[in-house]
């Protein structure tokens, strides 16, 4: 056993035991009760602490998963919005429990969420200048969008690594998939983001933005490119 602790999780809220057997943390320590990443417990964290009556508010969640803070949301959130993106399905629709959503063409009316949820999007988006612009126009004012973005760059400047032209991938570096909850085939990775992100997102956008980065074994959150990114709408 590469790492193994007693402690509390954010997700399921129970008092459980963290374990890795491997060295890689990001995807191997998970809460022996609900299976939860520590990117997730991360990003639940810091939701209770700045959005403590979350339960209350209007969430979208983009892309959600089936275990950690997506299922917390989903089960104790009354407003709480799914959304995948089908791209050859028509968008706006409602298929298997979740609205069709394209990140940069959203459908919602403005100011309608008090937060937006995504967990390791980002990195998958063609045009994240349009996705921030679409995401902010969707909250309300002092509403935020919080989010998981592996950045990998860390202090090199963010790299864009793939393009869609004419509806095909052209890689400008090496092909990179990640896992995606509608699509056996993976998601392409576009980004590979540092600590520039925030410049980005503010010239992007209205957006002001900060990164958060936990480090906390009590509540299982320890491993690499763990930062949560908060925009805020002011």
């Amino acid at each position: 056993m590469f790492l193994e602790n007693k402690g509390y999780c954010p997700c399921c809220g129970q008092e459980t035991i963290f374990k890795s057997g491997h060295e890689w943390l990001r995807d191997h320590y998970l809460c022996t009760k609900c299976g939860c990443k520590p990117r997730e417990r991360a990003l639940m964290s810091v939701v209770e602490e700045n959005y403590p009556n979350w339960r209350e508010l209007t969430i979208h969640e983009s892309s959600p998963m089936d275990r950690g803070a997506s299922v917390k949301f989903k089960k104790e959130c009354s407003n709480y919005i799914p959304s995948q993106f089908w791209p050859e399905r028509k968008m706006g629709k409602y298929y298997e429990g979740f609205y069709n959503v394209d990140l940069e063409k959203e459908h919602f009316h403005k100011n309608i969420f008090d937060l937006v949820i995504t967990q390791d999007v980002f990195e998958h988006i063609y045009h994240p200048d349009k996705a921030c612009k679409q995401i902010h126009r969707t909250l309300k004012k002092g509403g935020a969008h919080i989010c998981t973005i592996p950045l990998v760059n860390k202090n090199n400047p963010t790299e864009k690594w793939s393009i869609i032209k004419n509806g095909e991938i052209i890689w400008l570096k090496e092909p990179e998939y990640h896992g995606n909850p509608v699509d056996d085939d993976g998601a392409p990775v576009s980004y590979h983001y540092g600590y520039d992100l925030c410049s980005l997102v503010e010239e992007w956008s209205d957006f002001k933005c900060q990164i958060e980065s936990i480090d906390d074994l009590e509540r299982g959150i320890r491993a690499e490119y763990n930062e949560i990114i908060i925009m805020m709408k002011e």
